[in-house]
Parts: C-alpha cells; sequence; structure tokens
C-alpha cells in the first residue's frame, strides 16, 4: 500500500483521490489568473502521488504545464482588457496614476520578460503577472514565450523534486519556500535599480534636449 501524503500535503489527498489529474489542472489553472487557490501545493502533491504510484508523473507535469500557461494567459487577456479601466478607475486609491502606469508600461517593455519568468517561482507574483502583463501591454507573443518558459521550470523543478523526494518533499518544500521572501526581496530592490536608472535616463535624455534648443 502507497504511503499517505506527507505534512501539510495531506489536506489534498482527498481532493486528489477523487479527482486525480482533473484536480491538478483546475487548481493551477486558477491560481494564475489571480484566484487564491494552493496551485503549487497540489503540483507537488501529486508528483509525491506520482512517485507512490498513485499517478503518472508525465501526466501530472504535463497537465500543470498546460494549465500554468492557460491560466496566466487568461490573466493577460483580463488585465489586458480590463487593467487599463481599472487602474483610471480605482488606480490613485493605490497610487498608480494614469502618467505612472505609462511609466510602467515603458519599463515592462523592456524587462517584461525576466520578470514573467521569475515570477512563476515567487508566490503572490505567479498570480499577477499574467494580469500585470496584460495591463502594462506586453506584447503578447513574447508574453506568451516568457511564460511558457517560466512555466516549464517551475512544473520541472517541482514534479522532479517531489517524485524523488517522496514523503520527504515536505522538508526540502518548507527549506525552499522559506528563501522566496529573500527572493522577493531582492527581485524587489532588483526592480528598484531598474527604475530608477531608467527614470534618471529619461531626465538626463529630456535635459539634454532641453539645452540644445535654441
Amino acid at each position: 500500500m502507497a504511503p499517505p501524503l506527507p505534512g501539510p500535503l495531506a489536506h489534498l489527498a482527498p481532493l486528489l483521490g477523487h479527482y486525480g489529474y482533473w484536480a491538478v489542472g483546475a487548481v493551477v489553472l486558477v491560481e494564475d489568473f489571480g484566484v487564491p487557490a494552493p496551485g503549487e501545493t497540489i503540483l507537488v502533491a501529486a508528483a509525491v502521488d506520482a512517485g507512490a504510484g498513485r499517478l503518472n508523473i508525465v501526466a501530472v507535469a504535463s497537465i500543470a504545464f498546460a494549465a500554468a500557461v492557460v491560466g496566466d494567459n487568461i490573466g493577460y487577456l483580463i488585465g489586458r482588457t480590463g487593467g487599463r479601466s481599472l487602474v483610471h478607475r480605482w488606480g490613485r486609491y493605490v497610487f498608480l496614476t494614469p502618467k505612472r502606469l505609462v511609466a510602467a508600461e515603458e519599463f515592462f517593455g523592456r524587462h517584461g520578460g525576466k520578470i514573467v519568468t521569475v515570477a512563476r517561482f515567487v508566490e503572490g507574483l505567479r498570480q499577477a503577472n499574467g494580469i500585470v502583463a496584460g495591463t502594462t501591454g506586453m506584447h503578447w507573443r513574447r508574453f506568451l514565450a516568457f511564460n511558457a518558459l517560466g512555466a516549464a521550470l517551475w512544473v520541472g523543478l517541482w514534479a522532479t523534486l517531489a517524485d524523488l523526494a517522496g514523503t520527504h518533499i515536505t522538508t526540502v518544500y518548507d527549506r525552499i519556500t522559506r528563501y522566496e521572501v529573500y527572493v522577493l526581496a531582492g527581485l524587489g530592490a532588483l526592480l528598484a535599480a531598474l527604475a530608477l536608472r531608467h527614470l534618471l535616463r529619461r531626465r538626463h535624455g529630456s535635459s539634454a534636449a532641453g539645452s540644445t534648443q535654441p
């Protein structure tokens, strides 16, 4: 008899037991366009189940990858069709003015690919990156390519680790997720530095243009 799911993964056992691959696809899908759902956790739990012989690891990874890409593209569509109007209507309450949105669009246009790829591994960013990419007007094909890359790396990492580690995955998972806050802080510092550099370049360009005018 295969061992039960360990620790914090145990509460997902009934869901996986009843719905199997459907549960993996549905939870990962809805998480990726902003719905609070344990997408990463169910991926890990399903991979552990696969290691125990209850599911097939190739099927788990394939379904999770497809659901991640489709979910983020739904988020992108939400951002593209409704994000801008939401910013113009409510953005001032969170200090996101139309002028700042334009600056964000320019910044995301230059560095969006890196953000979309890395965001897949960071809680909070994983759920929002498609909506942000759509709102800021990132080209869809570019978003699709980097999103698929991030999804492949994310699924590959957790599916492989969980399949190999089995019941010891909770220890591995806890140690890795403990460092997410440092990754998020580092990413925030990097984005702030890039935004500051972009702002200084714009100001320098405006000053140079003004000085050349008669």
